[in-house]
C-alpha cells in the first residue's frame, strides 16, 4: 500500500497545547494506512514568528511546543513556494494526493477530500 502524506497546518499544531490534544496519536488512531507526517516550510516560519511576536504568552508557549514536536516527532518539511502556506496546503491537497490536517474554515473549501480536522477540540477524524 502506497504510503500517505499527511500535511499539518500553523493551527492544528497550536492545538496541541491550547486544547491539550494529542493530534500525533489522534492521527495514529483513525488512519488504516502508511504515512509521514508532514508540514510546509512556511509552517515554521509561522511558528517561529509567533515564538517572537504573540501577544498571549499562551501562543508562544503553543508555537514552542509544537516546534519541539515537530523535531521529536521527525516530521518531514516540504519546501513548496506559494503565496501563503494555506495556498501551499491547496496544491498539496489538489495535486498532491496529501491529506491536510487543519480546522481553517475558508481552507478547508479548497481541500481535495479526504481531508482531517479537530471534532469537539479533542479528537481527528478523517472527512471523505
Amino acid at each position: 500500500m502506497e504510503k500517505k502524506t499527511i500535511v499539518l497546518d500553523t493551527n492544528i499544531l497550536l492545538a496541541i497545547a491550547q486544547f491539550k490534544v494529542d493530534i500525533f496519536t489522534e492521527i495514529e488512531k483513525i488512519c488504516d494506512f502508511p504515512y509521514t507526517l508532514a508540514v510546509v516550510k512556511d509552517t515554521l516560519t509561522e511558528l517561529n514568528k509567533l515564538k517572537k511576536t504573540a501577544k498571549k504568552g499562551s501562543d508562544k508557549a503553543a508555537a514552542s511546543l509544537a516546534s519541539q514536536l515537530l523535531v521529536a516527532k521527525n516530521v518531514k518539511v516540504i519546501d513548496l513556494p506559494a503565496e501563503s502556506v494555506d495556498d501551499a496546503l491547496a496544491e498539496l491537497s489538489n495535486h498532491l494526493n496529501a491529506i491536510v490536517v487543519t480546522q481553517d474554515k475558508e481552507l478547508k473549501k479548497r481541500l481535495k477530500r479526504p481531508y482531517m480536522t479537530l471534532r469537539n477540540m479533542k479528537k481527528v477524524i478523517i472527512i471523505n
